[in-house]
């Protein structure tokens, strides 16, 4: 079943200006892990905020699990697509993590007793059980995000949707929230759309789409879109830094095979120089 559907979507943030998004069709299968790469202006974070109905389209139909997206149906929408901002002090509501937690259940008003087994499930989801009376304010910033990550979850929305959720977090925090992501989609079916310009991210999914001023213009399997990397480079994107050092080897005259995984590189640069030496 599709998750999301966007048929002939368009959408412009002034009227009678350009296109954000123009005629774009566009779908996510339920379950699937989705990456959408692009730069500044490409109409990534567009499509994000139109999925969960916080912009409305100027033209075409948005569906969510079949439901044609309204202004009726916004709020039952919006329990089921969840979304994650860049910056995790702005979705901070509370001092406590519980209570950061615990707000979306509490405005869908939920009982006392659901929304503490939400809670557990939301903190075991994100592996920060033992946070649970932290100050949100003393935690790091990839704790703060998995805790944003936590109070979508405990909606119990069937996507979830992370608008450059890494962008403001060091190396670490960025593989700390790309790895739980990635576990809520395989072990609890998460459908997963990722809003990233981080091209490393994008090889945790099963999927990836390149925007460019508001279209579609490739989509593939990760490793598919990599593989094209002279086009990538006509929309301001680049190579992951794997196959930026696949290339960079190549052009030095060691003869690696195209990879994206390090160890597989590791091992192609063994078998070079033994060769080499023999």
């Amino acid at each position: 079943m599709k998750a999301i559907e966007f048929e002939n979507v368009s959408f412009s943030y002034e009227e009678g200006g350009s296109f954000a998004i123009k005629n774009l069709n566009f779908s996510v299968e339920e379950g699937e892990f989705v990456a959408v790469l692009g730069h500044n202006g490409s109409g990534k974070s567009t499509l994000a905020r139109l999925t969960n109905g916080l912009l409305q389209a100027d033209g075409g139909t948005i569906r969510v699990f079949g439901e044609v997206l309204t202004d009726k149906n916004l709020f039952d929408i919006r329990k089921q697509v969840g979304i994650v901002f860049q910056n995790p002090d702005n979705q901070t509501v509370a001092s406590i993590v519980e209570d950061d937690i615990a707000f979306g259940a509490e405005n869908i008003a939920l009982p006392r007793e659901e929304i503490g087994k939400r809670i557990d499930f939301a903190l075991s989801a994100v592996g920060m059980e033992e946070f649970r009376q932290a100050t949100v304010s003393r935690l790091s910033g990839g704790q703060k995000q998995r805790i944003a990550i936590a109070g979508v979850l405990a909606v119990m929305p069937k996507v979830l949707i992370l608008d450059e959720s890494t962008a403001m977090l060091d190396p670490r925090g960025r593989r700390e929230i790309i790895d739980v992501v990635t576990r809520l989609n395989r072990e609890q079916g998460i459908t997963v759309l990722l809003i990233t310009h981080f091209m490393e991210e994008a090889l945790r999914a099963s999927r990836a789409i390149v925007m460019n001023r508001g279209e579609i213009v490739m989509q593939g399997t990760p490793q598919d879109i990599f593989e094209r990397h002279e086009e990538l480079i006509t929309y301001n994107l680049t190579l992951p830094l794997i196959g930026r050092i696949c290339r960079d080897l190549r052009a030095g005259g060691l003869p690696v095979a195209d990879t994206l995984d390090a160890g597989r590189l590791a091992e192609e640069i063994a078998s070079c120089v033994s060769s080499q030496n023999t």
